[in-house]
């Protein structure tokens, strides 16, 4: 029966794989998967919908404020909110109907 390391052991060991990933290594052992996918442009989806973009933050719950700064590239927006304009993109009068009748 092997014996578990001890808490400080542990605790060297996890600091030591924060401090590779803060410095942009991979720690051993450890898979790392990059998935490419690319963010879709919140402008081109408001103007396609013929919205403003008091209406397009209205229409995603969101402040008109926030909404700009992703159009501006201040801000990233997050995986659902890219997934929900990529549905905008392809079927822009579904999300409308449902989201409106909401």
């Amino acid at each position: 029966m092997s014996k578990k390391p001890s808490f400080g052991a542990e605790l060297i060991q996890a600091m030591s794989e924060a401090l590779a990933h803060a410095k942009g290594e991979t720690a051993s052992g450890t898979i790392v998967h990059h998935i490419d996918v690319d963010m879709p442009d919140p402008k081109l989806v408001r103007q396609r919908l013929e919205l403003t973009q008091d209406q397009m933050a209205r229409v995603l719950g969101m402040s008109v404020h926030g909404y700009r700064k992703w159009e501006q590239g201040h801000r990233r927006m997050s995986g659902p909110a890219a997934n929900l304009l990529r549905v905008m993109e392809k079927e822009p009068e579904a999300v409308l109907r449902a989201l409106l009748a909401a």
